[in-house]
């Protein structure tokens, strides 16, 4: 267990719209959890290990709820094509290569190596159909520190030979994948077909039993593509809407669930995802550049829905969440001009609240300076930031700036569950 004190500035998350800035303050960690902020460092806490960022900017650490770690390698690649043939073109073929066990490792040494040196600590990962590849990546990333799921992605229809399992096969290897991850502590397996239509009725109602027997999370895809939202209608004819096909199928509902996209996640979709707790991942970056759409994001908070922020890599070209948290107002700014509803346009509290203690919640209790909460701490340095305006700045200023202008750049300091992750 460790235990230690940070003295600086700190700005967290009050709620939804509020910010809040703690000035000069020693934070205390005790067990790897947030104990409380101290002008004065009480005498029983003087032995403790002591960090001084006061010319810094520290922040709960951020999560991404929704990257798919093989592509990782074509990155800002191939924007100029929509969901369906840019996965057909680049994401299948880039998948299969991962059955190589020595391709897997060196491709998944840089994702975890460059997913360490940002402001993210806690993921939700899609990895590919192969089972050992999979268990490597949860290996990779518990050995680095970071904290979250990884999933072992289930397709046994519509996608290449070489990336279709047979159903009981993907189902054993599943199982078999649930049962090795148990010796890792921070990484944790999660339920994961890749979306409906490349996974046949059968093999997601085993799925939803293994969720259910192991209480296992679930990940996959929503309402992402206008295509892909017709082609579910043609393969679950029974179901009332793309979010009731996932529901028919038992993964809704049983534990904690997480759908990527939702841009057309309205009126028939918004009671369910209230119903059955489900959080969204907002990927802004990846919606814009495989032209999907603009997921109203006020509108689904304003239902009440969960939220979080995805990278969406390599939809997205980017594995800051910084950046997520940029382009999420900037599309939320066009949805509100362009469009005929009555949606607002995201505030920066807002993306930030997305991006550390909504989307923190769910991974438990993440993503603000709460007492009992888990000691996700990230520090920034804006220094190579030259402006003649540097004095004037509040600390949420300067933390805007910085997100804007720095969101690819390495972190000075992080912490995950209280523990350093070093060089």
């Amino acid at each position: 267990m460790d235990s230690f004190i940070i003295h600086g500035n700190f700005v967290h998350s009050k709620n939804r719209f509020v910010l809040e800035e703690i000035n000069d303050m020693n934070l205390v960690v005790l067990n790897n959890k947030i104990d409380g902020f101290y002008k004065t460092i009480p005498e029983c806490f003087k032995n403790l290990k002591y960090y001084d960022y006061s010319d810094k900017i520290i922040i709960p650490g951020l999560s991404d709820l929704h990257v798919h770690a093989p592509q990782y390698q074509f990155r800002g690649l191939w924007m100029d094509m929509e969901l369906l043939p840019w996965l057909d073109r680049h994401t299948f073929p880039e998948e299969s290569k991962y059955k190589n066990l020595d391709y897997a490792n060196r491709a998944y040494d840089i994702f975890v190596e460059d997913l360490k040196k940002s402001a993210t600590t806690r993921v939700c990962a899609f990895a590919t159909i192969h089972e050992e590849a999979t268990l490597a990546l949860m290996e990779k990333l518990e050995r680095a520190g970071l904290s979250g799921y990884v999933g072992k992605v289930n397709t046994d229809r519509n996608a290449p030979d070489i990336l279709i399992e047979e159903s009981d096969e993907s189902i054993k290897n599943t199982l078999l994948y649930i049962e090795k991850s148990k010796e890792f502590k921070n990484i944790k397996p999660i339920i994961t077909p890749r979306f409906i239509p490349t996974c046949s009725d059968y093999l997601l109602k085993e799925l939803g039993k293994i969720s259910k027997e192991y209480k296992l999370p679930v990940q996959s895809h929503l309402s992402e593509n206008l295509s892909e939202i017709e082609w579910v209608k043609e393969l679950v004819p029974q179901s009332k809407s793309y979010a009731d096909a996932y529901n028919i199928f038992g993964l809704w509902g049983i534990n904690k669930t997480v759908m990527a996209h939702c841009v057309y996640s309205y009126e028939s979709e918004l009671e369910l995802l209230q119903n059955k707790n489900v959080f969204v991942a907002h990927c802004p970056d990846s919606n814009t550049n495989l032209t999907s759409g603009v997921a109203r994001v006020t509108a689904l908070l304003d239902s009440g829905v969960n939220v979080g922020l995805g990278s969406d890599i390599a939809g997205g070209e980017d594995i800051s969440i910084f950046s997520a948290m940029k382009n999420a107002i900037k599309v939320s700014k066009l949805n509100k001009r362009l469009s005929h509803n009555n949606d607002g346009s995201l505030l920066f509290p807002e993306a930030f609240y997305l991006a550390t203690k909504m989307g923190g919640q769910f991974f438990g209790n993440v993503g603000a300076f709460i007492k009992g909460y888990d000691a996700d701490i990230v520090v920034l340095d804006d220094s190579s930031i030259k402006t003649t305006l540097k004095s004037e700045l509040t600390l949420k200023e300067r933390l805007e700036q910085y997100v804007y202008l720095k969101s690819s750049d390495c972190v000075f300091a992080k912490f995950v569950k209280g523990r350093k992750i070093e060089d």
